[in-house]
């Protein structure tokens, strides 16, 4: 069983920074990508970030400069380096790996979330 876990949430005010980590455990043999989605409350999910086994990262228009995707292989961690945050950044955050075993894709996975909320 793939396990992720979020966390590193919180309260900030407008204009404040977080770094939630999402350490991953379990049978993963190998990874597709990884990546941030995130949810507000009455919206649908939205993919915030990816970053691929070769290290290349893409972000929604959304959070474009401001945040950034990062890995540490060692520690098995993706991170969402989240700056300037805004009002509209208060969301569950999820992250994501999808696994791979050799050239085939085995599953999707995601976290339980981690809750973000930015206000004054």
């Amino acid at each position: 069983q793939v396990q992720l876990v979020e966390s590193g949430g919180g309260w900030v005010q407008p204009g404040g920074s977080l770094r939630p980590p999402c350490p991953a455990s379990g049978a993963i043999f190998g990874f597709i990508s990884l990546g941030w989605s995130r949810q507000a409350p009455g919206k649908q999910r939205e993919l915030v970030s990816v970053i691929t086994s070769g290290s290349s990262a893409n972000y929604a228009d959304s959070v474009k400069g401001r945040f950034t995707i990062s890995r540490d292989n060692a520690k098995n961690t993706v991170y969402l380096q989240m700056n300037s945050l805004k009002p509209e950044d208060t969301a569950l955050y999820y992250c994501m790996v999808q696994t791979r075993r050799g050239g085939l894709i085995t599953g999707t996975y995601w976290g339980k979330g981690t809750l973000v909320t930015v206000s004054s």
